[in-house]
């Protein structure tokens, strides 16, 4: 049984068609990368998947379970994590604070929100801010913090949700090259020690092929290409797409 099936998967607004009948699967443990030039369908597919779009047709299976159109809530509570392109954190709150919620929203005691919350799964927040680097961190706000901590403590709350999928859309977008490098090869290896499986969008290539199990091409709503990545990277369809962009696929 695959981890995850998506089969004829379409939305439309209007007239385009963002997404127009996308089939892939993903294998425990797998790393999968979603790439295409802009407009290509990649965020809406992944909007599809972690249920904040619901899809015109087609359907996403998780663990052999059909999770389409479900709310983003319950598929997070069997199992799906998601960052977003743009961070998302409570700013007035502490970095503690953010995890510290992500937890209890996991254990389901939102019931004992603040302030009986401060002291529920502190010491689960403060280990996973030290796998991620952010630990000396824990109590500043999220507000100050510079943008590459803020993708860490992303990384942080997705990992309290305790996922067996990760999906990460852009999760080096605003960063310079090497803060790129570095947060997705973090983001790899804890999901690799961790088992869990990562399906993942990225403009940078050199993050891509770094990282990528196989790589899943879209463009203008389809797939245009699927392999390793070296078929990737040697595949004529997808240097004329990319046509343009410098060394995106040198060797």
């Amino acid at each position: 049984m695959k981890l995850l099936a998506v089969a004829g998967l379409a939305k439309a607004y209007g007239g385009v068609q963002a997404v127009a009948g996308v089939d892939f699967a993903l294998e425990e443990g797998e790393f999968l990368a979603l790439i295409g030039p802009n407009g290509a369908g990649k965020t809406t597919c992944f909007n599809m998947l972690g249920g904040q779009i619901r899809p015109d047709r087609g359907t996403v299976r998780f663990a052999g379970r059909d999770i389409t159109g479900l709310a983003p809530r319950r598929i997070s509570r069997l199992g799906v994590a998601r960052t977003f392109q743009i961070t998302r954190s409570f700013a007035s709150m502490s970095v503690r604070e953010n995890v510290q919620l992500a937890l209890i929203a996991r254990h389901r005691r939102v019931f004992s929100f603040l302030p009986r919350a401060a002291g529920l799964y502190g010491e689960d927040a403060m280990a996973l801010l030290e796998r991620v680097g952010m630990a000396s961190q824990a109590e500043r706000p999220c507000g100050i913090l510079a943008y590459g901590d803020l993708k860490r403590v992303e990384l942080a709350v997705a990992l309290a949700q305790a996922p067996r999928l990760l999906l990460m859309d852009e999760p080096t977008a605003g960063m310079a090259a090497q803060e790129r490098l570095m947060l997705m090869a973090l983001a790899a290896g804890l999901a690799r020690a961790q088992g869990i499986s990562l399906v993942f969008t990225e403009h940078d290539m050199d993050v891509v092929f770094a990282h990528a199990d196989r790589i899943i091409v879209l463009d203008r709503g389809r797939i245009l290409a699927e392999g390793s990545p070296a078929a990737v990277r040697a595949d004529p369809r997808v240097r004329e797409v990319y046509l343009g962009s410098g060394t995106m696929f040198a060797a």
